[in-house]
This record gives structure tokens, C-alpha cells and sequence, in this order.
């Protein structure tokens, strides 16, 4: 066994577990983290850290939370290629939120050089062919794909290029995934609106979260509201366009006759929209509507009361991307999904139905 000092670095006890992993110290699979621990006498955040760096590295190929990771042989590590990877983003401001920036940063650590193209899918309007020709013009080994439509990832999926879908319509189609699930946090918020005496509850969300018909979310949860006896059809997703007077025109329709008691709103920049547009009109949450926010946003430190909304841990998501270029690097496409548990942060943004 060669030399190991306690004081090392997690970049040093990685050097040291390539080492033992040439020596065939170990086949098949790498001893968890709690094990190699105990034997180095180092902390665990130390052996996740260097483990982690291996994988990136392509030593080691992880299968998933609570399972040992697999020994790639040696010399596959010294095969692998660095890529192109194409960055197809949902809206062109994704490119300044954090987990993107980090994305692009790790990629680059791992020798990779992104590639971002130079429209948006929203700018595109989810359009195949519009898609297609500009896929075409750029040069890519892989890509990641950030909240495809149904129609726009099964395109990727056909395509001989490997594709990873960053959220989006990515459930029934065989794609490579990753994404928050949300789908525990959605059904809690529902039933406790339910209890709080919400009987005419909507969820506002993109177009593509609709058509051609709503996602397994949106259908989840339509089918628990009506499971406690409330009719549902369309006003309770309603239809509207993809535009900021689109959805003025929405809101405004829904709180003319039968205002709706809560709102459930897919993502940030539509919830800070919507709280702007109902302010205006004197409508304030959760005096006169509950509103719940489906995703995390930094700004939501700002606001009081604080925001009803789902959280998730953007990390994991980050860190498997690498994972899977670091695969196709390695010449696999594995089209397995993994999906980061989101859990309901309760603000003050709720509460019973107005009187």
C-alpha cells in the first residue's frame, strides 16, 4: 500500500485512489465512501470529494445515490476525449442563472468546451424545424437540452448526437434526464390548500407544460384536487399565450367572474409577473389569493412575506451532467434519468380563503 497522510487533499487522496485502482487494489466496483473513510482515516466529504473527481475524470462511473460506483477499466480514463458540448437553453436569461454558470464552469474544468447556442428554444418557439437547422450549423458531440417540449426531445432523441434533457417533457421519452421532482411537494401544497377551504385552484404554466396535452405534474395534480370531490377542466389550467400581455390577459379573464383562490405558478419570472400584474389591480397575496411558487428563486430573500415555493438542490443535477458527458466522453450514451427530490418551503404567501 503506498504512503497516505492524514493532512492530504481531496485532490491528493484521488491521485492516491487512481493509483490503487491501476494496482488492481479493487475490481468491479470502488468500496462506498463510509468504508474508505474508516480505512484512510480521512472525512467523508474528503473520499466523496475525490470520488467525485475521478468520475469526472472517467475512472469511475456513478450508478446512482446509495450505490457503489463502477470501475471503469484504467485505460479507458487515458481513451477519453474531451467534447463539444451544445448548451440549447430554455430562455436566452438562463445563461446567468447559477446553476448554468456552474455547469459551464465544471464542464470547462473537465476539458470540455461548451457551446452555447445562439437562440434560445423560447425564442425558437419549440420549433422542430427551426431546431433542426440550427443544430445543424453547430458543431457539437453532445447536448444538453434545457426544457424541451415533448416534440422538441423526441427530435434529440432521434438524433445520433446524445442529448440530455435539463428538465422539460423528458418522462416518456428515451432520453437521458435529470430534473427536480416535484411531485410529492405539488400534492402537500395542494391538500393543504384544500384544507385551508381552496376550492378554485389553477395552475398557470408554459405552453409546453400543456400541449399536447398536460404533463404528468399537471395531470397529478388535477386528478388530487378532484379526488376530494372538486370539479376540474380547463380553467383549472387554462390556456394562454407565451407572452407577458398573453399572460396579463389570462389573469385577467380568470379574476373577472370566478377568481381563482390560489395559484400555482410553474416557475419564477411568471410568479414575480403575476404577483406584479394582481398588485396593480389591488389583489395581494394571501389576503386575496394564495400563490405558491413550483421553483427556487435567490430574489424570493427579498420579498415579505416570503414565498410560498418548491426548493431542490441544483448541485446534484449539475453534477450528474458532468457525469454524463464524462460517459459519452467515454463513447457510452446512457439514457438514464435522475430526478432531485424537491420539498414545499412554506412562506407567508398562503393561507385560508378570503372571507
Amino acid at each position: 500500500m503506498s504512503e497516505w497522510r492524514r493532512t492530504s487533499t481531496a485532490a491528493q487522496l484521488a491521485a492516491w485512489l487512481r493509483e490503487e485502482i491501476e494496482k488492481g487494489r479493487w475490481t468491479g466496483v470502488i468500496p462506498g465512501v463510509i468504508r474508505l473513510s474508516a480505512e484512510l482515516g480521512v472525512s467523508r466529504d474528503s473520499v466523496e470529494a475525490a470520488l467525485i473527481e475521478l468520475e469526472r475524470d472517467g475512472v469511475l462511473l456513478a450508478q446512482g445515490r446509495g450505490k457503489r460506483r463502477i470501475i471503469v477499466a484504467g485505460e479507458v480514463s487515458t481513451r477519453k476525449r474531451m467534447l463539444r458540448v451544445g448548451l440549447l437553453l430554455y430562455d436566452a436569461s438562463d445563461a446567468y442563472v447559477h446553476y448554468i454558470v456552474e455547469l459551464r464552469h465544471l464542464l470547462a474544468s473537465a476539458g470540455h468546451h461548451v457551446v452555447l447556442a445562439p437562440n434560445s428554444l423560447v425564442e425558437l418557439r419549440m420549433s422542430v424545424p427551426r431546431i433542426t437547422r440550427l443544430v445543424g450549423k453547430i458543431e457539437a458531440d453532445a447536448w444538453v437540452v434545457m426544457g424541451g417540449s415533448r416534440e422538441v426531445l423526441d427530435w434529440f432523441a432521434a438524433q445520433p448526437t446524445p442529448a440530455l434533457a435539463l428538465f422539460g417533457r423528458a418522462s416518456a421519452v428515451p432520453i437521458a434526464g435529470v430534473g427536480p421532482d416535484h411531485l410529492s411537494g405539488l400534492l402537500d401544497v395542494t391538500r393543504k390548500l384544500i384544507r385551508l377551504g381552496h376550492r378554485r385552484i389553477v395552475m398557470l404554466t408554459r405552453p409546453e407544460r400543456r400541449i399536447p396535452r398536460p404533463g404528468f405534474l399537471e395531470r397529478a395534480v388535477l386528478a388530487e384536487i378532484e379526488s376530494h370531490g372538486i370539479p376540474v377542466g380547463s380553467y383549472n389550467l387554462p390556456n394562454w399565450d407565451d407572452t407577458r400581455e398573453g399572460l396579463h390577459r389570462c389573469l385577467d379573464k380568470l379574476f373577472l367572474f370566478t377568481p381563482p383562490t390560489a395559484l400555482l405558478i410553474d416557475e419564477a419570472a411568471i410568479f414575480v409577473a403575476t404577483q406584479q400584474h394582481l398588485a396593480r389591480q389591488g389583489i395581494m397575496a394571501p389576503q386575496h389569493v394564495s400563490l405558491v411558487c413550483c421553483d427556487p428563486d435567490p430574489i424570493f430573500a427579498w420579498f415579505e412575506p416570503a414565498v410560498t415555493h418548491m426548493r431542490w438542490d441544483s448541485r446534484q443535477m449539475v453534477r450528474h451532467i458532468v457525469r454524463w458527458v464524462g460517459s459519452v466522453a467515454r463513447g457510452q450514451n446512457i439514457r438514464r434519468k435522475a430526478y432531485t427530490k424537491a420539498e414545499l418551503v412554506e412562506g407567508g404567501t398562503i393561507g385560508p380563503v378570503p372571507i
